[in-house]
């Protein structure tokens, strides 16, 4: 059965192009991975398919009574309520029918005969809504995914003193309480910490309904999906399997396309050669005719344009001293401590991890050994000639300038060749460059911010979850270039997969953090 059937989908932003005469369906129960690279307008589909996006062309067409969840990167809670609360509002339409059947329960005793039978019938049908709904479990349910996501202690602050990634899990456990028909989840691992990724892992698994899945942790997507959508050059198209069997069967199909687009190549090479040979001779003019007829009915196979893969390479500058820096009961935070005292010594070429779950501090570390945050107590010595290349975990405040222009605030003696080239290396295409920051995609702007810092000369490297929203091979890219560096590196991550190769060192921030978990 289709639950959503989208018909000749075109759309663009200004002169980008973003989809061509695109369709897709989604079936009952399918599990599906939506894959591409950044900026190909994945979250743009799913703002489209959800209605927050008129297309320029095309038709979208749910199944009726469908009910859609859709949790995407820049959702939003409302300030002053709880976590418990926000995570009840799931059940809202539950709450607004128990609301109105105890009006009519108010209202029954100046009901006449004819009104009271309408009402007790109405309060039935409610009732009965509320029973095979478990209304009466919802404080229960509430607790079990707040316990599966790590959110059980935070369940009466106010959803404003929670940390971004804590806010995620709100999002993200709102959207699991409201059990859909459907869910899109654009990229609902990249807050979470590695315990609750196994916990939506294993959720996913077992859940019956369909989902579509923007992700680039290869090996979460893979254990969940069972079907692929790339999202390439203006089109989608379908690959049944994993990932990796996504990977093999479009190499293949790129092989088998240039193998075509070769062939009819040299074929209409020959027919223009015969035809400019033939044409001018009366006997074998018509000869010349007929190959002319045949070129002119000729359509080439298009190759798979190839999107510029990124090339990271961070410069190196002078070599710092022995000391990076070293803490004495460093206690961080902001009004309260969020941890006991810290005694920490880091030396130069350290690659070191700090892990932990999320809301913990390990952000307000960083900020501390930056000297962005003034420590509640305690000292941080800092050693000499430090070099310091810091990649935020969020950028609020998105430019308004183009991606060229703000590329070029930060390197103004360069020339627009060096620029573009700079911007090309880091894996951004013509229209991107030219496309203002704001626009961007979260894995484009993270790409034109690793330019930078690659770009200015560093010998120690703060990285602050550096993967969320890069795309598969600008990680790769990251992550060889990481293992390369020469100098310290300093990283804030929650994917092992990634950091494993890279760091000498793990830190384990849960062991000094003063949060309950």
């Amino acid at each position: 059965m289709s639950i959503l059937t989208v018909k000749n989908l075109s759309h663009g932003f200004g002169d980008r192009a973003i989809f061509d005469d695109v369709n897709f369906r989604l079936l009952k129960g399918e599990h599906i991975g939506f894959v591409g690279a950044n900026g190909e307008g994945k979250s743009t589909f799913m703002n489209i398919i959800t209605g927050s996006l008129e297309p320029d062309e095309g038709k979208i067409v749910w199944s009726k009574q469908h009910r859609v969840g859709y949790m995407d990167q820049h959702a939003a809670l409302t300030p002053g309520k709880s976590a418990r609360e926000a995570l009840a509002d799931a059940f809202k339409y539950l709450f607004d029918a128990e609301a109105e059947m105890n009006e009519i329960y108010m209202q029954m005793g100046e009901m006449n005969d004819e009104e009271m039978a309408a009402a007790l019938e109405r309060t039935a049908e409610i009732q009965d809504l509320l029973d095979h709904s478990d209304f009466y479990l919802i404080d229960s349910k509430v607790e079990d995914i707040a316990r599966g996501l790590g959110l059980s202690a935070l369940l009466d602050k106010d959803v404003a003193d929670l940390s971004g990634g804590q806010r995620t899990k709100i999002l993200l456990g709102k959207l699991l309480l409201e059990k859909p028909d459907i869910l899109l989840l654009d990229e609902p691992t990249n807050y979470l910490d590695e315990e609750h990724i196994e916990w939506l892992r294993t959720y996913l698994q077992n859940y019956e309904n369909a989902f579509v899945l923007i992700s680039h942790d290869v090996d979460f997507m893979n254990s969940v999906i069972n079907l692929i959508y790339h999202v390439n050059n203006l089109k989608i198209d379908r690959y049944v399997g994993n990932y990796f069997e996504f990977e093999r069967l479009y190499e293949e199909k790129k092989k088998q396309l240039e193998s075509q687009h070769e062939a009819q190549t040299k074929e209409a090479e020959k027919l223009k050669d015969f035809i400019a040979k033939k044409k001018a001779n009366v006997a074998t003019s018509g000869q010349a005719k007929a190959r002319q007829k045949k070129l002119d009915k000729m359509v080439i196979v298009e190759k798979i344009q190839e999107k510029p893969k990124p090339k990271f390479d961070f410069k190196f500058g002078r070599t710092s001293g022995k000391l990076i820096f070293e803490t004495k009961d460093l206690v961080i935070g902001y009004t309260e401590p969020l941890s006991s005292p810290i005694t920490l010594k880091l030396e130069r070429g350290a690659k070191v991890a700090f892990t932990g779950s999320n809301g913990i501090g390990k952000t307000t570390l960083l900020r501390s050994l930056l000297g962005q945050i003034k420590p509640l107590s305690g000292t941080t010595e800092h050693g000499e000639y430090q070099e310091i290349g810091y990649f935020a975990q969020e950028i609020k405040n998105p430019s308004q300038k183009t991606c060229l222009d703000d590329f070029w605030d930060e390197f103004p003696s360069w020339n627009q060749a060096e620029i573009r080239a700079a911007l090309a290396r880091c894996g951004l295409g013509t229209k991107q460059i030219e496309s203002r920051v704001y626009v961007l995609s979260g894995g484009e702007q993270a790409k034109l911010r690793l330019g930078k810092i690659m770009n200015n000369e560093s010998n120690i490297l703060v990285m602050d979850e550096p993967t969320n929203h890069l795309d598969v091979d600008a990680k790769d890219e990251l992550k060889r270039a990481l293992k390369e560096y020469k100098g310290t590196v300093i990283m804030v991550c929650h994917e092992p997969e990634f950091y494993q190769d890279i760091v000498t060192q793990t830190i384990n921030c849960e062991e000094w953090t003063t949060k309950t978990l």
